[in-house]
């Protein structure tokens, strides 16, 4: 099921639930109700408890948004350090050369091919991908340089691989939700009882007062939405993306 339909129908199960709530309640109430003696303290409570929830929110989206980021920075530094081992292997022998940089673009595809699809649908890396950048590993240890020149390299490429290696393992802590369950707990309750509290404010059958309660329980839902989406930086809707290593290597997708 698409993401978008989760959020359309998210939204209008809480809408539903809100309008049907409120119209049941005002047939509840007798002819003699005044909503005007609402106790001041009851409209302060609520105003203060919307107030906490929506600073609850905003943190809670700040921090998937954060960790959303981190996950393409992790993406972006891997394809950047994979993309300096492919260029600065120029300076060695052909075949070397060409050894390296075969098994780059074999990582490459495979990350691209399998390996992103695996870990967006089982929150983790693979052992194949390990393996193939540790043969990118050896094809550059291995090499003994033979003048000055291809010395001044050595190092460099061992630090880029290096590099490779702990993004490509950043990439692998952000693959699965990093938003703990009980937070999740905290925020559907938060929801439940901000959205339960307008009741008190004896809301009232008109177009007015039912479109502003639609309003705000589809608004809670889009936002609790948006943090589910984000929670998962690989396997949701608006996630992170493979467009460094497309835009690095874009003779893999030949």
């Amino acid at each position: 099921m698409s993401e978008w339909l989760v959020l359309t129908i998210a939204m209008a199960a809480a809408c539903a639930v809100v309008l049907t709530i409120a119209f049941l309640n005002n047939r509840r109430v007798g002819d003699d109700d005044d909503p005007s003696e609402t106790p001041d303290v009851i409209e302060y409570m609520t105003m203060m408890i919307g107030v906490i929830y929506a600073i609850v929110l905003g943190l809670a989206i700040a921090g998937v948004w954060e960790g959303r980021s981190a996950a393409q920075e992790s993406v972006r530094q891997e394809a950047q350090a994979l993309h300096e081992v492919d260029a600065r292997s120029a300076v060695y022998p052909a075949e070397v050369r060409g050894r390296i940089r075969t098994d780059v673009g074999t990582y490459v595809s495979y990350v691209l091919d399998t390996e992103w699809k695996h870990m967006s649908e089982h929150g983790e890396l693979t052992p194949q991908g390990g393996r193939l950048l540790e043969q990118v590993r050896r094809d550059v240890t291995d090499y003994k340089p033979r003048n000055d020149h291809e010395g001044q390299a050595y190092q460099p490429l061992v630090d880029q691989v290096a590099a490779a290696d702990d993004a490509r393992s950043s990439r692998g802590q952000d693959a699965g939700a990093t938003m703990p369950g009980v937070v999740w707990f905290g925020l559907i309750i938060g929801a439940l009882i901000t959205v339960g509290l307008i009741f008190t404010l004896q809301i009232r059958r008109s177009a007015k007062e039912l479109l502003l309660a639609g309003l705000f329980s589809a608004l809670i839902a889009f936002l609790l939405f948006l943090i589910w989406d984000f929670d998962a930086p690989f396997g949701r809707g608006i996630s992170a993306t493979a467009a460094p290593f497309l835009d690095l290597f874009p003779q893999v997708m030949k």
